[in-house]
């Protein structure tokens, strides 16, 4: 199964976050692949790094297992994690979860594509992608 936002839900978010130049390519790829995070996830990192993907590893999957052991763990980003859930609209707390994602995973990770992870990390919520992605 496929995890995606609606256009509804990019244009929201987008809305949210006007003001955070970073966020716009994440949500140009977003719209341009139907919200599709993988996809998205995948051009973006191509874009940043010229490394191609490649292979029937998926480097999606390859990045949320590494991202789980530096998120899951840290308390100081589940706090942040939350305080945003409380309070959806604070463009700040958003903006500053999408920084933690990419100061915190020690990856090659621009804000654009730090983005599609919050995206997705706030679609599918924290606890469950912490459990789910469990080893």
């Amino acid at each position: 199964m496929t995890i995606q936002l609606t256009s509804a839900e990019i244009q929201e978010i987008q809305q949210l976050l006007k003001d955070y130049a970073p966020a716009q390519a994440a949500f140009t790829t977003l719209e341009k692949y139907n919200g599709r995070f993988d996809t998205s996830f995948d051009e973006l990192w191509q874009e940043k790094t010229s490394i191609e993907v490649y292979g029937n590893k998926s480097l999606w999957d390859s990045t949320l297992k590494i991202l789980r052991e530096e998120l899951c763990g840290d308390d100081g980003f589940r706090s942040q994690f939350q305080e945003y859930t409380k309070n959806p609209a604070s463009a700040p707390l958003l903006t500053g979860l999408i920084v933690s994602v990419t100061t915190l995973s020690g990856l090659p990770l621009d804000p654009a594509i730090s983005t599609v992870v919050v995206l997705y990390l706030l679609k599918v919520g924290l606890k469950i992608f912490c459990e789910y992605t469990a080893p």
